[in-house]
C-alpha cells in the first residue's frame, strides 16, 4: 500500500498494490498493521457503512459533533468526488478542504480523521461508497454544514443541479456551524 499525502497532513490517500490479470484482480483494502504504521494510529473500525446512490447525488456535508468518527473512504462501482472539510477551529488548515475523485477504476482510499465535515458527489451513473467508522454513528449528534456554502467556496463540479436530501438542504452555514474546538 502507497501512502500518498494531501494538502491536509491529516488527510491521507491509500493506493492499494493490485495484483491483476486475465482472471480480474486481488487488492488488500485494509490491514491494521499497515494502517498503523503509514498513519501512526492504531484505529479500531468498529462499523462499515455501504451507500448506492444514483448520478448528481450530492451527500454531506457530514459529522458528529460527539463521537466523532474516522473515516477509511472507497468506491466499488462508479465513480465520485469526494470532498473533507477540516472543522477543527485550532488547526492550522481549518476551514479549508480536499477534493479527490475516488472510482471502482482508480481503487484509491481516502483516510478522513475525526473533525472533519465529509460529503461526496456521484460522477457516474452510479456509484456504491464503502467506509469503516471509528465510531458508531449517533443521530442525535449528526451535523450538517451546507455543501454550497460560499465562504467555503468547493468547487464540485457540477455538470447538473445536484440532488440532495431535505436533511442536508437544510444544512447549516459554516459560519454557524457547531465546530470542533
Amino acid at each position: 500500500m502507497k501512502l500518498i499525502h494531501t494538502a491536509i497532513p491529516d488527510l491521507l490517500i491509500f493506493e492499494p498494490k493490485v495484483f491483476g490479470d486475465d482472471r480480474g484482480f486481488f487488492f488488500e483494502s485494509f490491514n491494521r498493521r499497515r494502517f498503523a504504521e503509514l498513519t501512526g494510529r492504531d484505529v479500531d473500525f468498529v462499523q462499515d457503512n455501504h451507500s448506492r446512490s444514483a448520478q448528481n447525488v450530492l451527500r454531506g456535508l457530514h459529522y458528529q459533533i460527539q463521537h466523532p468518527q474516522g473515516k477509511l473512504v472507497r468506491v466499488v462501482q462508479g465513480a465520485v468526488l469526494d470532498i473533507a472539510v477540516d472543522i477543527r477551529k485550532d488547526s492550522p488548515t481549518f476551514g479549508r478542504h480536499v477534493s479527490l475523485e475516488l472510482s471502482a477504476e482508480n481503487k484509491l482510499m481516502l483516510w478522513i480523521p475525526e473533525g472533519f465535515a465529509h460529503g461526496f458527489l456521484v460522477l457516474s451513473e452510479t456509484a456504491e461508497f464503502l467506509y469503516k467508522t471509528t465510531d458508531y454513528w449517533f443521530p442525535e449528534h449528526e451535523r450538517c454544514i451546507r455543501w454550497d456554502d460560499q465562504k467555503l467556496a468547493i468547487d464540485w463540479k457540477l455538470q447538473a443541479a445536484p440532488v440532495v436530501s431535505g436533511k442536508d438542504a437544510q444544512g447549516k452555514n459554516f459560519s454557524a456551524a457547531e465546530l470542533f474546538a
